[in-house]
């Protein structure tokens, strides 16, 4: 006997309690952002570059000239963040979204390939204004009560735990991951350090695996399920090879201004002390796509664009929040499809 559809009565009757709490979560984001200052923006989600992050997987499309000419290859974008921030260029201070994005080959019980980014900003802004905006958005987000996830409860309503990345290696697999790293400047640093703590830990690696693979090898099998137990945790100071958009740190050019947020094992949030520096950003783009030319056998288009903007941007911060877990986590739900109003495939 096939499952009812997502549409049924009482398949839909099921998942009212997490879509009822979600709506109400929703709600009081946006109230908490307008209280706050901040203006609520919509960008397109057709753009000539989706995202230039090596692995994500973005859906392609093209645009139809209505008069005849040529088609213009466009993709879905897996974040708004360029258009975000070429607001911030053109002068917007405080903005938020809740957008609509897309990455092509994601599912499971924490992805859709179609989901829900909250992204907002400040401009000027530091990382530590966007912690603080987090602390208050999550309490906001659970209206007094707990977040919850694979049986764990963990409380809303007081500030996250600030842990760096060096010192998580160092609680969770006993070295310092900086002291690994020779030169801080190389955007692919020697893996062979690293992956001598790793065989030591009994984690196994390819002679192919890069810096990154084997940090990911580690960081999941040894330090991620432990984050965000007790209290949500602020995981920031990440190395400068994984910085992506992320300005270097004034005050140590081994990490960047970057943090992740955490809860009870879940990934939820990604945040940046934004880099401005148009030929750094242009550096790191090159270089990513050439990687994901090798690893996948395709590459994005640089926005140059967005590149323009750069110079634009005063110095100012950034996350991007993922909706739908943060549904999750609310609500109790096990699965994003039960916090979903519609799934991408009728089959779901």
């Amino acid at each position: 006997m096939s499952p009812q559809p997502w549409w049924h009565p009482d398949a839909l009757a099921a998942r009212r309690p997490f879509l009822q709490r979600r709506a109400e979560m929703e709600a009081a984001i946006k109230g908490w952002f307008a209280k706050a200052g901040f203006i609520e923006v919509a960008t397109p989600a057709l753009q000539l570059s989706p995202g230039n992050e090596t692995h994500l997987k973005a859906f392609p499309t093209r645009l139809t000239d209505p008069f005849g000419g040529p088609d213009s290859p466009l993709h879905l974008h897996t974040s708004p963040e360029f258009a975000m921030k070429k607001l911030l260029a053109g002068g917007m201070q405080r903005i938020h979204q809740m957008a609509r994005v897309f990455r092509d080959g994601e599912a499971g019980p924490l992805h859709s390939p179609e989901f829900t980014m909250l992204e907002w900003y400040r401009a000027p802004g530091t990382l530590a204004e966007i912690m603080a905006d987090t602390d208050a958005l999550l309490a906001a987000a659970a209206d007094g009560g707990p977040l919850s996830w694979q049986g764990h409860q963990v409380p809303a309503d007081g500030p996250a735990e600030r842990l760096s990345v060096d010192d998580a290696f160092q609680r969770h697999c006993g070295f310092s991951l900086l002291d690994t790293i020779a030169d801080p400047f190389n955007p692919d640093p020697d893996p062979t350090p690293l992956a001598d703590h790793a065989a030591s830990l009994g984690i196994e690696c390819a002679p192919t695996d890069r810096f990154e693979d084997i940090f990911f090898r580690l960081f999941l099998a040894r330090i991620e399920p432990h984050l965000g137990r007790q209290r949500p945790t602020f995981l920031h100071a990440y190395p400068a090879a994984l910085g992506a958009l992320a300005r270097r740190d004034p005050t140590d050019p081994r990490v960047v201004e970057r943090f992740e947020v955490y809860v009870a094992g879940m990934e939820l949030a990604n945040a940046f002390g934004e880099l401005t520096d148009p030929a750094e950003q242009r550096q790191r783009f090159e270089h990513d796509m050439a990687l994901k030319e090798k690893l996948y056998g395709t590459r994005y288009p640089i926005d140059e664009d967005f590149l323009a903007a750069l110079p634009h941007l005063p110095d100012c911060a950034g996350i991007a929040l993922g909706i739908d877990r943060l549904a999750m986590l609310t609500s109790g739900a096990n699965h994003i499809h039960q916090v979903l109003w519609a799934p991408v495939t009728p089959q779901a």
